[in-house]
């Protein structure tokens, strides 16, 4: 059975920082792409940042360059987002992302965790 789960969810006041962790299982993980998703409420779901099997190549969402940093660890199974300098724009749920590497399918999706950052 495959599952994503994540952690490291809460509240936080704005300038603080939260590391989320994604584990991961049912497939196998060094195949995969990872990324971070969030969606704050009434708005559209946006890619945060992305790392790829290896840890090669990155992404970051704009937004959160400079603050947000992607990790994985293959041996874990797990992926990471540590975010620093946390504002209230980053109030969301944030949900980890496995997508096949070279391919679009298959991918899966976790429940997901919510951050909140008060001002």
């Amino acid at each position: 059975q495959v599952q994503l789960v994540e952690s490291g969810g809460g509240l936080v006041q704005a300038g603080g920082s939260l590391r989320l962790s994604c584990a991961a299982s049912g497939f196998t993980f060094s195949n995969y792409a990872m990324s971070w998703y969030r969606q704050a409420p009434g708005k559209e779901r946006e890619l945060v940042a992305g790392i790829t099997t290896a840890g090669g190549s990155i992404n970051y969402a704009d937004s959160v360059k400079g603050r947000f940093t992607i990790s994985r660890d293959n041996a874990k199974k797990s992926v990471y987002l540590q975010m620093n300098s946390l504002k209230p724009e980053d109030t969301a749920v944030y949900t980890c992302h496995a997508r096949l590497r070279g391919s679009a399918r298959p991918e899966y999706w976790g429940q997901g965790t919510q951050v909140t950052v008060s001002s």
